[in-house]
């Protein structure tokens, strides 16, 4: 396995500058932010953009991730593909689709996303949504020979993302679900295991059913706040106690989690997603934030 880090935590930073620094600190790939330039996207972590899809030269990014030693582990860009305004929807799957034709321009093999979700509508509605729109996309990505990785996110950390969350592909039942709707073998998991401990599902297990789909890991951790829980109770579905953090700081365990990815066949990049706010705010924070997880995870990843 290798170790890298998603870009997202360093909107003010160039490619090459976050490229320098991953090199510098001991990293081994970088999954790079592909929001668009124009931005918009106001969510945390989201709205970067460290390669504009639109206008970039393939061979002078991968010149530039060559030059510190760095493989590029995935694209990343994760909207609301099944976003009930029709013409947020449409922007979120055209600017997929030149997302996939990126990573095909660069050789990069998998592209991340989110599934999406009209958080008012039940789970068989959206299925239905998910039928129409998401079979397309899988076919675009397949004849540009890119992996399409779901991350497992329920995208509901506030109360305007209730009841059901912006992205329908957060428990293993919806997983079997979308891959019978969907069999491709370039359609698969950003499996990440913090979005399944405050749902008390067990991530070891999960990658040992699902681990031929696992097609990209994010490194993120989670802490249950014990007096949250307590006060809004399950049926509040995470909203106020379920705190990312990073790795080491949370409930993962990352030596079981990392011998499950091995036992599985895992043999791709473990890539840090840093959205801890004890961590941020400042660059020298966010820097000390990988480093932490850095020195959790190395010991484990050969």
């Amino acid at each position: 396995m290798k170790l890298g880090l998603l870009t997202a935590a360093f909107p003010d930073l160039t490619l090459e500058e976050v490229a320098r620094w991953a090199h510098e600190s001991g990293f081994d790939a970088l999954e790079i932010a592909c929001w668009p330039s124009s931005g918009g996207e106001s969510r945390r972590y989201a709205g970067v953009s460290h390669v504009d899809v639109e206008d970039f030269d393939p061979k002078a990014v991968r010149r530039l991730l060559s030059r510190f030693n760095l493989e590029i582990s995935a694209l990343a860009y994760y909207p609301n593909n099944l976003d009930p305004d029709a013409e947020a929807r449409e922007a979120a799957n055209g600017h997929l689709r030149r997302v996939i034709e990126a990573a095909q321009r660069l050789d990069v093999e998998v592209v991340g996303t989110f599934v999406g979700r009209d958080q008012n509508r039940s789970v068989d509605e959206s299925f239905e949504d998910f039928r129409r729109v998401w079979p397309p996309l899988v076919q675009f990505a397949r004849e540009r020979s890119v992996k399409v990785a779901i991350e497992n996110c329920p995208m509901i950390f506030s109360g305007d993302e209730w009841p059901g969350g912006r992205n329908l592909a957060y428990s293993p039942a919806l997983w079997r679900r979308m891959f019978e709707s969907i069999p491709d073998e370039n359609f698969g998991l950003n499996f990440d295991p913090s979005h399944l401990v405050w749902q008390f599902i067990d991530y070891t297990r999960a990658v040992r059913e699902f681990g031929p789909r696992i097609f990209h890991v994010h490194a993120k951790d989670m802490e249950v706040d014990r007096d949250g829980l307590y006060e809004q109770g399950v049926m509040s579905l995470g909203v106020g106690w379920q705190v990312p953090r990073l790795p080491g700081l949370g409930e993962v365990r990352w030596d079981r989690f990392l011998s499950a990815l091995y036992a599985a066949g895992y043999d791709w990049v473990v890539s840090i997603e840093h959205e801890d706010r004890r961590f941020e705010g400042e660059l020298d924070l966010v820097q000390r934030g990988f480093l932490l997880a850095r020195d959790v995870l190395r010991p484990l990843i050969v």
